[in-house]
């Protein structure tokens, strides 16, 4: 195709613009633009009305290549089309080239039809040239409709240069929505001469423009403004007044409002408090960021009646906005009273609240308030006092176990209890748990029992392992090996004998914690390779795996004789994550012999031990009728090249 363009002449690209035939059209208008034909430009431009999508999208990537006064000229008259798909490639093509000339649309700024100039004065914003900007300044302070003066506005500010201030400034005696997009303008070209222009446009505005300005004077953020923005708080309606808070807070950026004198913090204050009933939650943000920082626990009350009307669901960021700051503001009466009263959503906020305060202030209304909420309120509260508690709130947790069946709040108060070693009798609480009906209790009372690391424990456990039943004995030998498996090694031993598959499969997992020291007790291991269970068997393969050592890749080769797949995978991924390049033979055996899953697992192991011989089976398996194979293997052979980089 390449060599095409290249033998094609001018005169046959000509030609073949003004084909019959679609494909040849649009192959000619290509090489047209690949060639920058100025002599094409007409018939381009002609081409962009075609109902071909095809035909028009070659004509327009033909125009922005060529680009140039001539292809502005004949795009112009175009906007005046009145098929829309073609104003709007115009249009598009326009915005990207017409910083080429830009004098070339001037003429149209004088033109009869309004429409046309919005469109023109569209295209400038676009041109990234001073003098663009002059001659959208001429339209926002001359054209004599309203629409155009804005579009001139809006472009100005997309333009953002500075000498676009002075004309935007003196357009601010135009109609009202006009100035909105004077005021956006300016906000804008962020620059000082811009942030001075809009402070000096406040006397001469509505309150609706005002509060406009005000919020550009916020997204400037420039400081040098604040005095003015605190000192107009006064006398203004509330609106304003609203917006004025908001850009306040935006130009200190939160934090920075503590660093305001105490009588402009006091003012403040009352200002942020009354812009939470706002309607915007732009505003109703910035008001409770305000109240974060500046705010006394007087406000709270205010805070709390705010986020009770928020939905937690549809407005969680506002509604957890509302939440953090009431927790700024410390354990308050208003919180307080939300805790002692009958509104479960005021309850719910309060406790939630309470939940990032860090002291114990709260603790004794939250356990006041236990009792007497519903389930769901229940489980909020004890996870908070569970959190705050200590050792003197014992008498409280133990009630809490007397009292309550519900899983959810007697594991709270577990992971309270496992943290409490000192508490006195607190092993015998924790202990007596283990019996509980509910299985997510056991599971609890376990992991407190461990984390409570208590000696007269570990010998509770070690008795329950010589008289408990299956589930105990179970429960013991996980303990035991989390305590000290080193400690415990003869009764971990003993365990690997039990009676029960799930005690023997549990006794050989807890040789895990040994790390490395489990490859002591090699010959108490060994046995369980021939376990009547398979479950026992994958644990001492998975064990003998993270031990790892030359000495363990023969048992390991063993294991893949196993009669259950589902340890012959697991020796299988065992030897391929050890690299062990002796049991590739048998790999391969496998690959001759097993089934589709042992297969794939067999070419990833492959793929990771690599090497030669590795390469060379993969290589023949890429071969396979089976694509599945194909593929793995292609796999394989790829990560073992990777490795090899």
């Amino acid at each position: 195709m390449e060599n095409e363009t290249m033998q094609t002449s001018p005169q046959q690209i000509l030609a073949g613009l003004q084909s019959e035939d679609s494909s040849e059209i649009r192959d000619a208008a290509f090489m047209a633009g690949d060639h920058e034909m100025k002599e094409a430009v007409p018939a381009l431009c002609n081409l962009v009305r075609s109902t071909n999508i095809g035909i028009q999208e070659a004509a327009e990537y033909a125009l922005r290549r060529i680009r140039g006064q001539e292809v502005i000229e004949n795009l112009l008259p175009l906007l005046q089309s009145e098929e829309v798909s073609v104003r709007n490639a115009a249009m598009d093509i326009l915005r990207e080239i017409g910083v080429d000339s830009i004098e070339s649309m001037r003429p149209y700024l004088k033109g009869e039809d309004p429409d046309l100039r919005i469109f023109i004065t569209d295209i400038l914003g676009h041109c990234k040239s001073h003098k663009s900007a002059d001659l959208l300044a001429e339209a926002l302070l001359r054209d004599p409709e309203e629409n155009v003066r804005y579009q001139a506005a809006v472009s100005l500010g997309t333009l953002a240069y500075p000498e676009s201030v002075d004309p935007l400034s003196r357009a601010m005696h135009d109609a009202e929505w006009v100035q909105f997009a004077v005021v956006e303008a300016l906000a804008k070209i962020k620059d000082r001469s811009a942030t001075s222009a809009l402070v000096q446009l406040l006397p001469q505005s509505s309150p609706l423009v005002c509060s406009a300005i005000v919020d550009a004077l916020g997204d400037l953020g420039d400081i040098k403004i604040l005095p003015m923005l605190l000192n107009a708080l006064e006398n203004v309606s509330d609106a304003l007044r609203n917006t004025i808070v908001k850009s306040v807070v935006k130009i200190l950026n939160g934090a920075s409002l503590s660093l305001l004198p105490a009588k402009n913090k006091e003012n403040l204050n009352i200002y942020l408090l009354s812009a939470l009933s706002d309607d915007d939650e732009e505003i109703q943000e910035a008001a409770l960021t305000g109240i974060k920082v500046i705010g006394t626990q007087k406000a709270s009350k205010k805070v709390l009646e705010f986020a009770i009307g928020k939905d937690p669901e549809t407005q969680s960021e506002i509604y957890g906005l509302a939440i953090e700051t009431l927790a700024a503001l410390g354990f308050s009466p208003a919180l307080k009273d939300a805790l002692r009263s009958d509104d479960e959503k005021a309850i719910s906020i309060a406790m939630h609240a309470c939940q990032f305060i860090d002291d114990r202030a709260p603790l004794e209304e939250l356990k006041n308030c236990f009792w007497r909420v519903n389930e769901d309120l229940k489980r909020l509260a004890i996870s908070e006092i569970s959190h705050m508690g200590n050792c003197q709130d014992m008498p409280f947790f133990l009630s809490v176990i007397d009292e309550c069946d519900d899983s959810e709040i007697l594991k709270s108060v577990l992971g309270f209890l496992g943290t409490q070693s000192t508490c006195r009798d607190i092993e015998d609480v924790v202990f007596s748990l283990l019996s509980h009906h509910h299985q997510e209790v056991q599971e609890m009372a376990l992991e407190a029992c461990i984390n409570l690391h208590s000696p007269a424990l570990n010998e509770q456990f070690r008795a329950m392992l010589r008289e408990g039943d299956v589930v105990q004995r179970m429960m013991a030998i996980y303990a035991l090996g989390r305590y000290s498996a080193m400690e415990n090694i003869n009764e971990l031993t003993v365990g690997l004998e039990d009676e029960d598959p799930g005690v023997r499969r549990m006794s050989v997992e807890a040789f895990f914690n040994l790390g490395p020291d489990a490859e002591r007790f090699l010959p108490r291991i060994l046995p369980c390779l021939h376990d009547p269970d398979k479950d026992v068997r994958m644990a001492a393969v998975d064990l003998l795996g993270q031990i790892g050592t030359p000495q363990m890749m023969n048992h390991l080769m063993e294991a893949l004789n196993d009669e259950n797949d589902w340890v012959r995978i697991r020796a299988i991924e065992a030897l391929g994550i050890a690299r062990h390049e002796e049991a590739i033979p048998q790999l391969s055996q496998i690959i001759e012999t097993g089934n589709p899953l042992l297969i794939s697992k067999v070419i990833e192991a492959l793929g990771m031990i690599g090497g030669n011989v590795a390469f060379t089976v993969l290589l023949g398996l890429m071969n396979s009728e089976d694509p599945e194979i194909q593929h793995a293997a292609a796999e394989a052979v790829a990560a073992i090249q990777a490795n090899q980089e």
